[in-house]
């Protein structure tokens, strides 16, 4: 296959990654499906080209990472970094079918077009042009599973690449930024509260232990703390929300109003800044529970409460004036850099792998996750004219 010239202009979007996205928004990858005929999809295109990949699977084999490389072996590079589940689209009232890209107005509508298929679909439309230019430095590919769920999928992934003699020197993650530079973004850790308590009847609610009332006592201590955090911070004003933020998102309990609830829970998740800890607000919350036990436990010994981690992905805070983060600006052609609120998996990158990780992509994350998502095709093609700049600094030498 012959190297695509490079767009033509401001709004254009080469056909290569339009064939790919479409094809790459008809697998349902929705996280609670398996990713296995997306993966090997990818697998054989690259396959196609004389490209060999390496599949990192679950421990059901039902999901996948893949990582690929475009180069010389014996040195960094740079990796493109890109999950393939999406989020679901039940009960959402959508124009079109949302696994089939549907063009209008200037705009690729279809779930995954922003977040984060339309990045994955021009990094492989690269691969031919990658090839072609012989390069001096590695172009790698790493395509995720289950980052919807709390960047469950890569850690496996980059434990092996931790451990290789020759990794990385960056990641860029191709999240939808409007292709801005972002060098940092919250931590973020999601946890289930169980309360158990003892049921009786309503009439004689002394003789109970109320799950939902504590519960909710301990939603109460986290507003008060989320409270804080706002008023008196640390404050990053990198971020549009400059604080640390705390949100109680599901909560459960109780069968009838005459029956004193023996069990509730709640869930809840800390968005935090990079130097703000987490494990002191957590130790805070559980202390504050355990000041309520005794009174529990006067009137049923096992009652309490119990946590479960449900994610926990740390803060990424890349040094502006590295040389990484110079590189992908010049690849952006931009002097500035932002931070966001919204996770990726780049902190997992540097915190596991100890490989430097920059956040930089097509699409607006404001219209990840709702019904009719889409993607500018000028955002396509900017991030085309990103890769085109990216292969000629990786084909000199990086």
């Amino acid at each position: 296959m012959m190297p695509s010239p490079d767009p033509a202009g401001p709004s254009a979007c080469s056909p290569r990654t339009l064939e790919l996205l479409r094809d790459l928004i008809a697998f349902d990858t929705t996280s609670r499906n398996s990713n296995l005929d997306l993966i090997h999809y990818i697998r054989d295109h690259l396959e196609a080209l004389g490209v060999s990949s390496t599949l990192v699977f679950n421990e059901e084999r039902t999901k996948a990472n893949l990582y690929a490389t475009i180069g010389p072996m014996d040195r960094g590079g740079v990796c493109l970094s890109g999950h393939t589940d999406v989020v679901p689209v039940d009960d959402q009232d959508w124009s079109s079918d949302p696994f089939t890209l549907t063009e209008c107005d200037g705009k690729l509508f279809g779930r995954g077009t922003a977040d984060m298929k339309g990045f994955i679909a021009a990094a492989l439309a690269m691969a031919p042009d990658f090839l072609a230019a012989n390069l001096t430095t590695p172009v790698h590919y790493a395509f995720s599973y289950d980052e919807e769920l709390g960047c469950l999928g890569v850690p496996g992934l980059l434990t092996q690449l931790a451990g290789m003699a020759v990794k990385p020197r960056l990641c860029i993650v191709g999240e939808p930024t409007r292709m801005r530079v972002i060098v940092g973004h919250k931590g973020k850790v999601a946890l289930r509260c169980r309360v158990h308590g003892h049921a009786c009847h309503s009439s004689l609610a002394p003789q109970g232990v109320n799950a939902v009332e504590y519960a909710a006592e301990l939603v109460s201590f986290l507003r008060g703390m989320g409270r804080r955090f706002a008023e008196q911070g640390p404050f990053d004003y990198d971020y549009d929300v400059p604080y640390t933020t705390v949100h109680t998102g599901v909560m459960e309990g109780g069968t009838a109003r005459n029956i004193v609830p023996s069990d509730a829970s709640f869930e809840f998740e800390i968005r935090h800044l990079a130097d703000h800890p987490v494990a002191p607000m957590l130790k805070e919350l559980r202390d504050f529970a355990k000041t309520l036990e005794p009174e529990m436990r006067a009137v049923r010994h096992d009652a309490g409460f119990s946590w479960e981690t449900l994610s926990d992905s740390p803060a990424l805070d890349t040094p502006p004036d590295s040389e990484e983060v110079t590189l992908v600006k010049n690849l952006a052609e931009q002097n500035g850099h932002g931070k966001v609120a919204f996770g990726t998996e780049g902190a997992l990158f540097t915190s596991i792998a100890n490989i430097p990780a920059v956040v930089c992509g097509p699409g607006d994350i404001e219209q990840a996750h709702k019904p009719d998502e889409y993607v500018e095709l000028s955002e396509l093609a900017r991030a085309e004219r990103f890769l085109h700049r990216l292969r000629d600094a990786a084909k000199k030498g990086l």
